[in-house]
């Protein structure tokens, strides 16, 4: 079962409600939802953690639902965006919210700084920005998935992106010329 794929796993939890099916699905999709969830809560794994477990539940109670028109990686950023919004309207405001930031996975002090500030100012982009930001560049969807997930036209998103990065721009300037790729 570990090989099926993930349409083979989702009828199986819609027809019969097969409960081992839905867990390969969460422990194969689990990390990237965790993953976006953190970064659109500025690093707060606590929150992130509990937004992720309300996204797989909804998907579980939700599943019936998906049409198979995106992948199910595209249908499950969307429900978590979803969660996500409404937490955020639920307890605004977020940036308020104590935060720790993601320990450096570098030994380097100048690559940890450069991490820090790039969490900092991911920070001080608007929930949509660092969203759109997020998915097209972390995760690697188009810009025509990106809208999917976020609910808005293709160009609402190209928007988002641009503002985010014209605010990084401006808030990493600092580190113009003292990074090399």
């Amino acid at each position: 079962m570990a090989a099926a794929p993930d349409s083979e796993l989702i009828v199986r939890v819609v027809e019969r409600a097969d409960r081992d099916a839905f867990d390969l699905l969460v422990r194969r999709h689990q990390s990237t939802v965790r993953s976006l969830l953190r970064r659109l809560s500025c690093g707060d794994h606590a929150l992130a953690d509990d937004l992720a477990q309300e996204t797989f539940l909804r998907a579980y109670l939700k599943l019936h639902t998906f049409r198979g028109e995106s992948s199910l990686a595209s249908w499950l950023y969307r429900v978590a965006y979803n969660v996500f919004l409404a937490e955020i309207r639920r307890r605004r405001p977020l940036r308020d919210a104590p935060r720790e930031l993601p320990e450096a996975e570098t030994s380097q002090p100048r690559e940890a700084a450069l991490l820090l500030d790039l969490e900092r100012a991911m920070s001080g982009l608007s929930e949509a920005e660092r969203a759109a930001i997020d998915l097209c560049y972390k995760k690697d969807l188009s810009h025509q998935d990106a809208a999917y997930v976020l609910g808005c036209p293709v160009g609402t998103v190209k928007t988002h992106v641009l503002r985010g990065k014209e605010k990084l721009r401006r808030l990493l300037a600092p580190w113009a010329g003292k990074v090399t790729p």
